[in-house]
């Protein structure tokens, strides 16, 4: 399950005067961070970001980095958000930090992506975004001095195999560019134990199959997850085998054939918001649904997209539920 190494070779202390992307960038007003004793770059999806202090002026654009953010204590870096950020993610501390930052949108397109101005994002004098938009670019960012970070997964890099070895890699990239490296490695080190905890729970389990699902509600497109996704380490670290582990792409459509096909014991279902009640549905409704194994042995695992994708704290959290809801005798 290791491919990658734990420590963040992306994280390099540099003595290089700071680019014009450098935290420390907030004016007019923004609290200044202490400045750190030499900068610091990390590398962050082929970009280099160097920062000359923590930042102080975030703007969140997705969900994912708010678990990071919080293991941190610098969600009250955070000036603004904007997107979905269900609250069946967080706990009661996450979420009250969380309550306090305010959204500046939640509208998503009929896809699921948030729709944002670069002029609103802008306006809130950002010394870091974090997210990546359809509309809003890390290089549109850089043309007006403000540093993306996004989630390593959901690069258009190509190629890497995600495993829970990104989620330590992370955090402690976060833990450099907010100045709290050693609360990373305390975090990092708590998730590592919580982890070894579960796989040796579900050691003894006979091996079954399963598939990650993206059903698209009211009719549509259903995706699976292949092993360029977090789906695949975690359903490994599950006890199962993924019948999509000879797909070496991250998501890909999948019609009720192939599923059919496939047929595994276990059915992981993704989504975004909303009812899981009909996301349920949306499976069950396709052609030929009876005849799953999963779906005649009700044996569906309905959960939060961001509980298994990017490689996060969350997927953590999420394989406990995936490992809970398949336990023996609960009905999975």
């Amino acid at each position: 399950m290791t491919r990658r190494p734990l420590l963040p070779t992306a994280v390099l202390a540099t003595t290089a005067l700071a680019s014009a992307c450098g935290a420390g960038a907030a004016s007019d007003g923004a609290s200044a961070g202490t400045a750190f004793p030499e900068p610091v770059t990390v590398e962050n999806c082929g970009a280099e970001l160097t920062f000359d202090a923590p930042p102080e002026r975030v703007v969140m654009l997705k969900s994912a980095a708010v678990p990071f953010l919080h293991e941190l204590g610098a969600m009250d870096r955070v000036v603004a958000r904007a997107g979905e950020f269900p609250a069946e993610y967080y706990d009661e501390a996450t979420l009250a930090e969380l309550e306090d930052v305010p959204l500046l949108t939640d509208e998503l397109d009929t896809s699921g992506h948030l729709q944002i101005s670069k002029e609103v994002v802008v306006a809130q004098r950002p010394d870091l975004v974090l997210g990546e938009v359809d509309n809003l670019s890390r290089g549109a960012l850089e043309a007006v001095d403000v540093p993306l970070v996004e989630e390593p997964a959901l690069c258009d890099t190509g190629g890497a195999r995600p495993s829970f070895d990104d989620v330590w890699s992370q955090t402690a990239l976060y833990g450099e560019v907010f100045g709290e490296p050693e609360r990373a490695e305390e975090a990092v080190a708590a998730m590592q134990e919580r982890l070894a905890d579960l796989e040796a729970e579900v050691a003894d389990r006979p091996t079954r199959t399963a598939a990650v699902l993206y059903p698209t509600v009211g009719g549509g497109v259903t995706y699976a997850y292949g092993t360029g996704s977090m789906a695949q380490p975690q359903l490994e670290a599950a006890g199962f085998q993924n019948v999509f582990d000879d797909v070496d792409e991250r998501v890909f459509e999948v019609g009720p054939e192939e599923l059919l096909g496939r047929d595994p014991d276990v059915l992981v279902l993704l989504h975004s918001a909303g009812d899981p009640a009909a996301v349920e549905d949306a499976v069950t409704s396709l052609p030929g649904a009876e005849d799953l194994t999963a779906v005649r042995e009700d044996a569906l695992v309905t959960q939060l997209f961001n509980f298994t994708e990017p490689p996060s704290p969350l997927a953590v959290e999420g394989l406990e539920r995936i490992i809970d809801a398949t336990a023996p005798g609960a009905g999975s």
